[in-house]
């Protein structure tokens, strides 16, 4: 499942690329949410939607975020399980395959199982790297939550889960927290990381870093608030 805005000259590119990993190998259906893209991103999503009749074509007549459209995007899902990946190119899609394994070898339920990317070798700006490294070290501190990279958007879940968490503007930056809040058990794969081919990110330091700090101590209070009972049954 992929959201994305305004970015036209990767759609082809990272379709192809999908399709080049998961051919064969597994079922699957590749679905896009427009987030009220301005460029030519939905002509390029029709022309590939009759080129591919299981690519599926969701759009946000505005933009409402990026976690509306992963929301979007995922209760339209005709399977139990999302991947989620990023519409820049810079997650390779091959790295799916390693999600799934780590899937499979957990011991956990299916509805109690979250996959979260790893990126290494981050092939971004220098200042996007400090922030994202200073954003995870907060997070680790004020959430007491050892995920190790909260901003990666390269996950495996299910629906089932995800129909579970709290929903609100800004929340896919803390999925991996919330599915923990919610009992499950957070895994983390190590990906690999690619320059943006082209485009430019539509989420800069400075446009979310305020947004960002209060939707941290809005997660930080719904931690202190979560009561995990242990259910027995009665005979």
């Amino acid at each position: 499942m992929v959201p994305v805005r305004n970015e036209a000259e990767n759609i082809d590119p990272l379709i192809a690329e999908i399709h080049a990993a998961l051919d064969g190998r597994i079922d699957f259906e590749v679905i896009y949410v427009d987030d009220g893209s301005e460029d030519g991103t939905r002509e390029r999503l029709l022309a590939a939607r009759r080129r591919d009749p299981r690519l599926r074509v969701l759009r946000h007549r505005r933009s409402c975020g990026q976690s509306a459209a992963i929301r979007t995007g995922v209760l339209a899902a005709r399977s139990d399980l999302v991947v989620t990946l990023d519409g820049d190119g810079q997650n390779d899609p091959a790295d799916i395959l390693k999600l799934l394994s780590a899937w499979r070898d957990g011991e956990q339920a299916a509805e109690s199982r979250f996959i979260a990317g790893v990126r290494q070798r981050r092939r971004d700006r220098w200042l996007k790297r400090i922030s994202s490294h200073f954003a995870n070290a907060v997070c680790r501190w004020l959430l007491r939550d050892d995920t190790r990279d909260i901003g990666c958007g390269f996950r495996l879940f299910s629906v089932e889960l995800y129909r579970a968490l709290p929903q609100f503007d800004h929340m896919h930056r803390f999925l991996p927290v919330l599915a923990r809040r919610a009992g499950a058990k957070v895994i983390s794969v190590e990906v690999g990381h690619r320059p943006r081919r082209s485009g430019r990110s539509n989420y800069g330091v400075h446009n979310r870093l305020w947004v960002g700090i209060v939707d941290l101590l809005g997660v930080t209070w719904l931690q202190r608030r979560v009561a995990t009972p242990e259910i027995e049954g009665l005979e």
